[in-house]
């Protein structure tokens, strides 16, 4: 790899470790292709992205970032999974790896936030910002919806009233 083609992975690393809410660094020593493209795959579809990538240019890349500290998790066979959802690649990376026991995680960061491996299956667990927001929309509706019921509640039960009223008449 030629000096300006280094420069650019520095580059786009740089970007990645700057813009990705979680990054998760593994080793995938025994992976096969086929294996490395499902992972890949898992990961497009959860709207993060894999990257492997020299170790020594990461370590360049991660100067000066948020996440300098995963420096140290930089050694051997890396892959770097990130994602802009802070739960996204913790949550396929970590499925992957119950699947697949030739992916170990080592761990991550969210910003400037170190993970171990226990943190980043603990960020696994965790619902994503687009489940959070479903919980809150859910919580706001639920009181508008029972006082609606508790509103209706009466006029049905009024109606009830009559209709029984009526048939006593009828009978």
């Amino acid at each position: 790899m030629d000096r300006a083609r280094k420069e650019q992975v520095v580059q786009e690393l740089g970007h990645i470790f700057e813009s990705s809410g979680v990054v998760v660094v593994s080793h995938y020593a025994g992976l096969t292709v086929a294996d490395m493209e499902d992972f890949r795959n898992r990961m497009r579809e959860a709207g993060g992205s894999v990257r492997v990538a020299k170790n020594r240019l990461a370590k360049i890349a991660l100067k000066g970032t948020r996440c300098e500290g995963i420096a140290d998790y930089l050694n051997g066979m890396t892959v770097l999974a990130y994602s802009e959802d802070t739960v996204s690649a913790a949550r396929v990376v970590e499925s992957y790896a119950s699947d697949n026991s030739s992916l170990v995680i080592l761990g991550g960061a969210i910003g400037d936030v170190l993970l171990d491996r226990e943190g980043v299956k603990t960020l696994s667990t965790m619902p994503s910002r687009d489940e959070l927001l479903g919980m809150i929309a859910s919580c706001l509706s639920s009181p508008a919806s029972g006082i609606a019921a508790a509103v209706g509640s009466p006029a049905s039960n009024m109606a009830s009233i009559l209709s029984t009223i009526e048939e006593r008449k009828a009978a």
